[in-house]
């Protein structure tokens, strides 16, 4: 499976509750996903999200590689009950040249080998999956904090084509509900936000409002 031109392609190895959860959020945010596991049943349920299921008995390379595991952007192995496979498994899909690999942990003894062959190590629960499948498919998204109500703080960049304009010019407020409770550049942060701000390089906002709404405007400002 090639990869379209500036689309993300996502590698999942290892369809288990952290798996599937992760697959499952990539899929829904519109993202293509590669999944991989040796459960027959489990992939077949990953088929009604995900055209590219894939059952396999081994992980070896030329396995990964067949099933086009090294078109991916970003792959995440997440089999860290059998260390072992964990390990290995990784080691090939660092070798074939993915950008980025994301390793499951079960315990600090294990993060620390994968850490030393290169992988970015996560210790998740379902919970975190979610995060970082929303972490994952979004451009500007740095931090989400998630309140009652489906109302969230997130700290977002102020995207180049923003530079120069007004917090008043960008109209948050009216369009999407949200405000901005603070700005941080560096080091100093920002609390006294006055509509006639205007947002310089390396600004990121910290806004609070509606989930939804907030989807909404990141995708205004991505385009």
């Amino acid at each position: 499976m090639k990869k379209e031109s500036q689309a993300t392609l996502f590698g999942i190895v290892g369809l288990g509750r952290f798996g599937t959860a992760l697959a499952q959020t990539l899929a829904k945010a519109g993202k293509d996903v590669i999944v991989i596991d040796k459960n027959e049943s489990l992939v077949r349920e990953a088929r009604q999200y995900t055209d590219y299921a894939y059952v396999a008995n081994s992980l070896n390379i030329e396995t990964l590689r067949e099933i086009g595991l090294q078109n991916c952007d970003v792959v995440v192995v997440c089999i860290g009950e059998r260390i072992d496979a964990s390990i290995l498994t990784t080691m090939s899909v660092i070798k074939m040249g993915v950008p980025v690999v994301m390793s499951k942990a079960i315990s600090s003894e294990h993060g620390m080998v994968l850490e030393k062959i290169g992988a970015r190590v996560i210790y998740p629960e379902k919970d975190m999956a979610l995060w970082l499948g929303r972490k994952l498919t979004s451009k500007n998204l740095l931090d989400i904090v998630t309140l009652d109500n489906n109302v969230e703080i997130r700290t977002i960049k102020v995207p180049e084509h923003l530079i120069g304009k007004s917090v008043e010019e960008i109209q948050i407020r009216r369009r999407y509900g949200l405000n901005i409770i603070a700005i941080e550049n560096r080091e100093k942060t920002t609390t006294d936000i006055v509509p006639s701000y205007r947002f310089v390089p390396e600004d990121m906002i910290i806004v609070i409002g509606d989930a939804e709404k907030m989807d909404q405007f990141e995708d205004s400002i991505d385009d």
